[in-house]
């Protein structure tokens, strides 16, 4: 079993899929992660946690810890830049990817929603590029240099509801988009520790998680939609792999 995430900055891996990734990886998965960009105009913390011109760099090594943390076996840095991730030539980033896919061949690519989870331009970028490599790494006519072509078996969105909002939820079966519940709890401590290695992001991690009363429910459960797989015959599965 390999599963790759792919997402558009660092800390992104620590908001949603940090606690599926560690689940299957203690079950023998192999786990890829690829990060599009450094969030080099992100925010430095409250007080700084570095130089405006160290941000690229403090926030890769923020990264390669939270990924040491969760347990990634593989780390693939595109270097696109922050912001501009919707303005990366298509041909490029697609060879990029059919790359790291044909490589790496992942039962299971997970990446943001088509809305990009908040309408980050960025996050709705590397969706759009994702979910178009799978299709052409699938197809031997697409960059035939780069390997035998390679199906993904499935495609898994993030949830139309962050996860601090699913929380406060008491029936998420009923949940449009929620195809996928996965039990994440026994991971509470490590995703807490992946989360705090983003130190320079700090305000937002700390607003959408620490200070809420209810850190270990939101904590407990991540959930995805599914963008292209088998039917389910029940919605949602407990195993993506189904």
């Amino acid at each position: 079993m390999t599963l790759l995430f792919s997402f558009a900055h660092p800390d992104d891996e620590s908001f949603s899929g940090a606690g599926t990734a560690m689940k299957y990886a203690a079950a023998g998965a192999r786990i890829v992660l690829v990060t599009a960009t450094l969030g080099e105009r992100g925010k430095r913390g409250e007080p700084p946690v570095c130089a405006p011109d160290e941000i690229a760099s403090t926030r890769e090594g923020e990264l390669r810890e939270a990924a040491r943390i969760i347990g990634f076996d593989a780390l693939h840095l595109l270097g696109y830049r922050d912001r501009e991730l919707a303005d990366a030539p298509p041909d490029a980033i697609r060879r990029a990817l059919v790359d790291i896919i044909r490589r790496e061949r992942p039962d299971v690519v997970l990446t943001f929603d088509p809305n990009g989870f908040n309408q980050h331009p960025d996050h709705i970028a590397i969706s759009r590029f994702t979910s178009e490599a799978v299709s052409a790494a699938a197809d031997p006519r697409w960059h035939p240099d780069l390997g035998d072509a390679h199906v993904v078996k499935r495609l898994l969105w993030t949830p139309p509801l962050p996860p601090w909002e699913t929380a406060a939820l008491d029936a998420l079966e009923t949940m449009p988009g929620a195809d996928f519940v996965i039990d994440v709890s026994a991971w509470l401590e490590r995703r807490v520790a992946a989360l705090r290695a983003h130190r320079t992001q700090h305000q937002s991690i700390d607003r959408h998680f620490f200070e809420k009363p209810n850190l270990e429910r939101i904590l407990a459960t991540e959930i995805w939609r599914q963008g292209a797989g088998p039917v389910l015959e029940r919605r949602p599965s407990s195993d993506l792999f189904v």
